[in-house]
């Protein structure tokens, strides 16, 4: 318990802390005989318990509509007598002295909860809280990074602050906790960079969890080198391509889609249709990385081969320049020594000529190396002209694969392929099922909402168009965006 009990007398929430909260709410305009008359619980949406030096959470039961609940500043220990309250959305129960998160199975609802400053060493029992968008647990005793993996499963999550926390200060702690929760927006108060998310995202697919969990056991050495593969992989142009990242993107916000899963035949569609398309996207996405690599490797040349011309260039010069001061330094002490003036007429001229012939020997140099120089350049720019246009050239499809290891499944064209042939055959089937359903339109075998889609020939049919026409642009989109990176680079 924390030392400041020592000077205060702890409570209990009763009948009378609640009922003056109630009041205390109340319109300043009302009278207090008829603050003292509301007892009508069930009405109250809104209760502040804050600084009453509470140490048991108790009595709220009556209060069953509540759905803001303010119980910071207080001494609580253990959080409990919520079971009752479950409509409740913001629930703040910061600065108390909480050491396990328990006590909440119930609230369902909730939306906002705040734990901040507690001495809560462990994130645990919140499975139930599917609706959870902000969850803040700064500045408690949280030691476990690997703790942060449990708060994946509440998919609502948007909003979550851990400053604070002793994990905090490890070197990878931003990384680790936005690989773990891409759907973030906001993490200690700082907006998630979404390049980021989708980074890691589509670098591991759906089996990100199982791969992330394993290196919770296999340390920071591997995570490291997986952020840096991602890395690569934007640098390769062929981000959200390694995994089902692009497939994903397809049907993301299709709730039709969804709903036609439910026609005989569909199911086995969905199932072959996926893996052929991500087999693409991952042959492609290894070909982008090959050709990355081509890539850097002739540009390195490049860069050496530069260095070494200069490096040649310079030494010559120098060369060139010690012996020319080499021997005008021995000319100016043989003069010296002999003291005559009328070697110095002469002497002045040889010098005059020496240096011209030093100025002709450096720019000969500086002429050789600019050729040199200009010839590797435009070799250089041969090269990148080739392996840009035969990288554009073979996501395109517009030739096969002939130097590529990888003979099938290695273009846009490829996976639009893929999803025309699935749009036919899903095509089939829904005129099928369209017939069945004009000679029995009764048949009880699948969903209202999808037999609603069956309503209108003409609907249906649009909707899985329209829905066919928006996945080949989001294929076109991210072929596009390959295309320009290439220009660009």
């Amino acid at each position: 318990m924390n030392q400041f009990v020592n000077f205060i007398e702890p409570n209990i929430i009763d009948d009378e802390m609640v009922q003056k909260a109630i009041e205390e709410k109340c319109p300043e305009d009302l009278g207090d005989l008829a603050r003292r008359e509301i007892t009508n619980w069930k009405v109250v949406t809104e209760l502040q318990l804050s600084f009453k030096s509470i140490l048991q959470i108790d009595n709220l039961w009556p209060l069953e509509n509540l759905t803001k609940l303010q119980l910071d500043n207080n001494i609580i220990e253990k959080i409990e007598g919520l079971q009752s309250l479950v409509h409740l959305v913001w629930l703040d129960l910061s600065f108390n002295n909480i050491e396990v998160i328990e006590g909440l199975d119930t609230l369902v609802k909730l939306q906002d909860l705040s734990l901040y400053s507690n001495r809560i060493s462990k994130i645990e029992h919140m499975d139930t809280l599917q609706e959870l968008q902000i969850f803040s647990i700064g500045k408690n005793n949280l030691t476990i990074l690997e703790d942060v993996v449990c708060l994946r499963r509440l998919k609502s999550l948007q909003t979550l602050n851990l400053s604070g926390n002793p994990f905090c200060s490890e070197e990878h702690y931003t990384l680790f906790v936005v690989a773990h929760l891409p759907s973030l927006v906001y993490l200690d108060f700082k907006l998630v960079r979404d390049s980021t998310v989708r980074f890691l995202h589509s670098l591991l697919g759906k089996s990100g969890s199982n791969i992330f969990q394993s290196l919770c056991f296999v340390g920071a050495g591997i995570f490291i080198l997986l952020i840096l593969l991602c890395f690569s992989s934007k640098t390769a142009f062929v981000e959200y391509l390694n995994g089902s990242f692009l497939f994903d993107s397809l049907y993301a916000g299709d709730r039709e889609a969804a709903k036609l899963a439910f026609l005989p035949g569909v199911e086995d569609l969905l199932l072959a249709y996926p893996c052929w398309f991500v087999s693409v996207c991952k042959n492609l996405c290894n070909y982008g990385l090959e050709e990355y690599e081509k890539r850097e490797a002739l540009v390195s040349k490049f860069y050496k081969r530069y260095h070494e011309m200069l490096a040649v260039n310079q030494e010559e010069s120098r060369r060139i320049i010690s012996d020319f001061e080499s021997r005008n330094q021995k000319r100016l002490d043989e003069l010296y020594q002999a003291g005559r003036g009328d070697l110095a007429e002469s002497e002045r001229a040889q010098g005059k000529e020496n240096i011209c012939q030093l100025w002709d020997a450096l720019m000969t140099l500086e002429a050789l190396v600019s050729n040199d120089l200009e010839e590797l350049l435009q070799d250089f720019k041969r090269s990148i002209d080739v392996i840009a246009s035969t990288f554009t050239e073979n996501i395109q499809g517009i030739y096969p694969f002939h130097t590529f290891s990888l003979t099938m499944f290695c273009t846009f064209d490829q996976c639009r392929d893929l999803e025309n042939k699935h749009h036919e055959k899903l095509r089939v089937i829904v005129l099928a099922t369209q017939k069945k359903l004009d000679m029995d339109p009764f048949d009880e075998s699948l969903p209202d909402d999808v037999q609603k889609l069956f309503e209108n020939k003409n609907t249906i049919v649009n909707i899985i168009n329209t829905s066919h026409s928006i996945r080949l642009r989001k294929i076109d989109k991210r072929e596009s965006d390959m295309l320009c990176n290439i220009y660009q680079w």
